[in-house]
């Protein structure tokens, strides 16, 4: 086997930071054909194109991600190396995840905890919009994503769902709010209500619940922030409408309680990845089966 040469890696790695082959040439003061050059050889290295053109831009490929991954890692424990020569460079790998902006934080913060203590994990976390995180997903900028609203899926769809649970939805609120009432239909009747908008699958359901009761309730306010319902909720400004996680803490403490589970309506979490070749290996240990 050939011995692999650092010299190649360390061009890509500026190119890969860079994403302008030019720059990198003119910053490294280097002609462009030697630059591409010495990337040339390390792909007939490793078997894999790394880069691939789309117009003037160049873009990792998923092997490309992978190469970037572990170059960050060896010049990263050079530098430590550099620094002191009394600790030794730890390898960690890198998972990205990313979460739909209005997540509960709680459901995130579960989902993550079989990684949280690892030293050798290191954990990149974004939010966004479903549209912005799926789009770094087929970039291959996230691993994961975690959503209520998986992408639509049909033969050529690169995406793959994977539904981790389905928590129910209830009515909960502050006990000056409930005012030792604890019949869910006078509350509805009687008490505003704080609801997700009405694009959201909870929305829907407890739209079609109360119509077919033939209730109409006070609408507080309508959000499409889980963490803004509970503070809405911890504030007594009404009587919620959502996943118990989401107020997990609150419902211990007592500071706020659950009235009842609303019937037939409940909000699934769901991890989207896509198929690749060379899966992040910390995915397994996120995806292992289990309830949330």
């Amino acid at each position: 086997m050939v011995e692999f040469n650092y010299h190649h890696l360390r061009y890509f790695w500026a190119v890969a930071h860079d994403g302008n082959l030019t720059r990198t040439a003119e910053r490294l003061n280097l002609s462009q054909s030697a630059v591409s050059v010495q990337i040339k050889q390390l792909e007939a290295h490793l078997g894999h194109t790394l880069f691939e053109r789309r117009g003037r831009q160049l873009v990792l490929t998923e092997a490309g991600r992978i190469a970037l991954d572990h170059a960050d890692t060896i010049f990263s424990a050079g530098r430590e190396l550099v620094g002191t020569l009394q600790e030794k460079g730890r390898i960690r790998q890198a998972i990205r995840v990313g979460a739909l902006a209005t997540l509960s934080r709680n459901f995130q913060m579960e989902f993550l905890r079989p990684i949280l203590n690892r030293p050798d994990v290191e954990i990149i976390l974004r939010s966004g919009t479903n549209t912005a995180l799926l789009q770094a997903l087929e970039t291959l900028n996230l691993d994961v994503v975690l959503s209520n609203r998986p992408p639509f899926q049909d033969a050529v769809s690169p995406f793959v769902s994977h539904r981790l649970t389905e928590q129910p939805v209830s009515l909960v609120g502050t006990a000056g709010r409930l005012k030792g009432k604890l019949d869910l239909i006078d509350l509805l009747t009687t008490q505003p209500i704080i609801l997700p908008t009405v694009d959201t699958g909870i929305r829907m359901g407890f739209d079609a619940w109360v119509e077919r009761l033939g209730i109409r309730p006070l609408i507080a306010a309508e959000v499409d922030d889980m963490a803004m319902m509970r503070l809405l909720a911890r504030e007594g400004v009404g009587l919620a409408v959502l996943p118990p996680i989401v107020v997990q803490d609150e419902l211990n403490s007592g500071r706020l309680i659950e009235v009842d589970r609303l019937p037939g309506i409940g909000e699934t979490f769901f991890a989207v990845t896509i198929t690749r070749r060379f899966p992040n290996p910390v995915l397994a240990d996120l995806l292992a089966d289990r309830d949330i």
